[in-house]
């Protein structure tokens, strides 16, 4: 697997990141057998970064790649997040402060290379929806990380994100974040167009030139549209996370997407499975440095290494989704 440079970092990462959260699941609800498995497959495969965070399985996540890591001798790239209670932003300090410290007693690690921001970014603080100004301003939640970041808690900073899509544009113009995880997949590439580009569901145009002018790190997530473009199987965990779309349409847009790319009545494309096809998708767009997998089962840890070993798609390919 290659592996790329990761915004103005040090950071090499692998073209994939293990992704341990609640839509796959596998680092939450696999045996314990099936976890050492998976994990070893994929370093042995070239991942070398596996993402996490307190809110997958409430800890779970965590606590499981803690003891994994344990019994490996491998030494692989590890971040995680802080999600803010929005109720407590007075001291929103102190809220990093604790989250950290939780987060690496479960990992057994006296520091991580990135901390990301949880919460969705947005104009004004609703729920577990953070303001901008609560984020880049005075006492916000970029000085909190800042400070774990001058503790030695964490080589680097960033955000996820979504929610507002100029309010994400603005945190990561800053300055002050080296990593963001961003909305990218076959049905809604807007992140890698200009503004002004149309599509169906939430247009994030722009986002990821500006991450690019700004040397900001990027992390594609929900690459598979939390299953959708994997699979027409659903497992109850297909939670829409971003705005202007729901369940029915993606599904929708998926199948257009797929058939465009010669589909067949077994759900394989001539680029592979339906999944390969997602995954080589998003590994084409070059302002990405790598795409985060959600993973249920083994088996679809070996679909994304093919993935990964076959590369981007054909350009031609890519001219026939538009």
């Amino acid at each position: 697997m290659d592996t790329r440079n990761f915004g103005a970092t040090d950071i090499k990462t692998s073209a994939v990141v293990f992704g341990g959260g609640f839509v796959g699941g596998l680092l939450i609800d696999a045996d314990d057998d099936t976890r050492r498995r998976a994990i070893r497959m994929a370093l042995d495969g070239g991942v070398n970064w596996i993402d996490t965070a307190p809110m997958y399985g409430q800890g779970k996540s965590e606590r499981a790649l803690g003891w994994l890591l344990n019994e490996i001798d491998d030494d692989p790239i590890i971040s995680t997040k802080v999600n803010l209670d929005t109720t407590r932003l007075n001291d929103i300090a102190g809220q990093v402060e604790e989250s950290l410290a939780a987060s690496l007693e479960l990992l057994g690690r006296q520091s991580v290379d990135v901390v990301h921001l949880h919460n969705k970014i947005t104009s004004t603080t609703q729920d577990r929806d953070i303001s901008v100004d609560r984020v880049i301003g005075p006492g916000g939640a970029l000085e909190a990380l800042e400070q774990m970041q001058r503790q030695g808690l964490t080589r680097y900073i960033g955000v996820t994100a979504l929610g507002d899509t100029a309010c994400c544009t603005k945190v990561v113009s800053t300055g002050r974040v080296q990593s963001a995880q961003v909305y990218y997949n076959m049905i809604n590439p807007s992140a890698a167009r200009v503004a002004g580009y149309s599509c169906s569901g939430q247009d994030f145009s722009g986002l990821l030139q500006a991450c690019r002018d700004h040397n900001v790190g990027t992390m594609g997530i929900r690459v598979f549209a939390a299953g959708i473009l994997a699979t027409d199987v659903r497992h109850g965990r297909e939670i829409i996370i971003t705005d202007d779309t729901d369940i029915p349409s993606e599904e929708a847009r998926a199948q257009d997407a797929l058939r465009k790319l010669g589909m067949d009545i077994d759900d394989n494309t001539p680029h592979g499975t339906r999944a390969e096809t997602a995954l080589r998708y998003v590994l084409s767009e070059p302002m990405l440095d790598c795409a985060i997998v959600g993973l249920a089962e083994l088996d679809h840890l070996s679909q994304v290494l093919r993935a990964a070993n076959a590369g981007p798609l054909p350009l031609d390919a890519i001219a026939a989704l538009g």
